[in-house]
């Protein structure tokens, strides 16, 4: 694998010091809207979610190496990141749930180069894929990852594929089944865009396990999929499945899940390249925005968001430099 110079510098602008992705996630659009409305009992606008999004932008970025932004509400938050990387997503938000598939789409007025225009060091594409989904259905997200991978190396930007696992039967992704699948899943899901005919360059992954149904945990809810001991190997055997850089996603768990989950990782030996970490650190705050404000809501991301945040960077200590995917030691022998 060679790293082209504008990819090698998006990646760079990314990382801390140490060559790790530690990186805060703020992209959620229409998930953010309907918690915020929840919460307040009333329609969140806008406007809402870019003074969300700038506060949180404002406070977790001195303690991340990049944050994780949308175009669509974003942009007035990337103007107060400390100096840090940009990722910028390029998908809509959601899906459309009458199509069967959970189909992607791409935002109307966004291209790779208007992101990269804006000043985004990356490019994030967030994709629903099992796959044991119709091979009709993967094929259209095959060819549609392939195009953005294109792109993406046609503007010599580094392309990090996030992709969130799900039951093609349909099944509730919270269950016990589906727990006892989702291995299987995340390791396919691995296994195919790391393929060199996609041009992704960092795999933002979810962990091959569900935290509550590991025996031994502290998650552990009572109910078993796999034992500390399978949960350990699952990682491992994920890990295996490529040779690109990945780092974990939060899910949408708790803080307390999330750094327990890190640790697991680190305990399998598993060399994750770090993680792009959104509502861990800040979604316990969205009731204190949407019920007392922005003042509020920054006084809470200073104490407790600052501490989530913390929390998640010393976890971080188990992870590798990305670099290292590449045979190198440092990041000079790449340049």
């Amino acid at each position: 694998m060679k790293l082209t110079p504008g990819k090698l510098a998006g990646l760079q602008a990314v990382s801390d010091q140490r060559g790790v992705i530690a990186a805060a996630a703020m992209d959620q659009r229409g998930s953010l809207q309907k918690s915020l409305a929840k919460e307040r009992g009333a329609a969140a606008t806008g406007q809402d979610l870019e003074e969300f999004k700038i506060l949180v932008t404002d406070v977790l970025c001195q303690h991340a190496s990049a944050i994780l932004l949308d175009p669509e509400f974003g942009l007035p938050a990337s103007k107060v990141r400390h100096g840090k990387g940009l990722l910028l997503a390029y998908e809509k938000t959601g899906y459309d749930a009458q199509t069967p598939g959970r189909l992607p789409d791409l935002l109307d007025v966004w291209s790779v180069r208007r992101l990269k225009e804006a000043g985004a060091d990356c490019i994030k594409i967030l994709l629903y894929y099992t796959p044991y989904e119709k091979t009709e259905i993967n094929d259209l997200k095959h060819a549609w990852i392939e195009r953005i991978g294109d792109e993406c190396l046609a503007h010599d930007i580094p392309f990090f594929l996030e992709f969130v696992g799900y039951d093609a039967e349909g099944g509730d992704e919270k269950s016990l089944a589906y727990a006892k699948k989702k291995p299987e899943i995340v390791s396919g899901s691995m296994a195919e865009f790391g393929k060199a005919r996609y041009n992704v360059d960092v795999l933002k992954v979810e962990v091959p396990i569900q935290m509550e149904f590991v025996e031994g945990t502290r998650a552990f809810k009572g109910e078993k999929a796999y034992t500390r001991a399978e949960a350990l190997q699952h990682f491992r055997d994920a890990e295996g499945m490529t040779h690109k850089p990945f780092i974990y996603l939060s899910a949408g768990v708790s803080n307390p899940v999330f750094i327990e989950t890190l640790e697991l990782a680190a305990e399998s030996g598993t060399k994750f390249n770090g993680v792009l970490c959104g509502r861990a650190t800040w979604k316990d705050g969205i009731p204190i925005f949407a019920c007392k404000g922005p003042d509020a809501f920054r006084n809470w991301l200073e104490t407790t968001g600052v501490e989530n945040i913390n929390n998640v960077n010393k976890a971080l200590k188990a992870a590798s430099p990305w670099y290292e995917k590449f045979g190198v030691k440092s990041i000079k022998e790449l340049a």
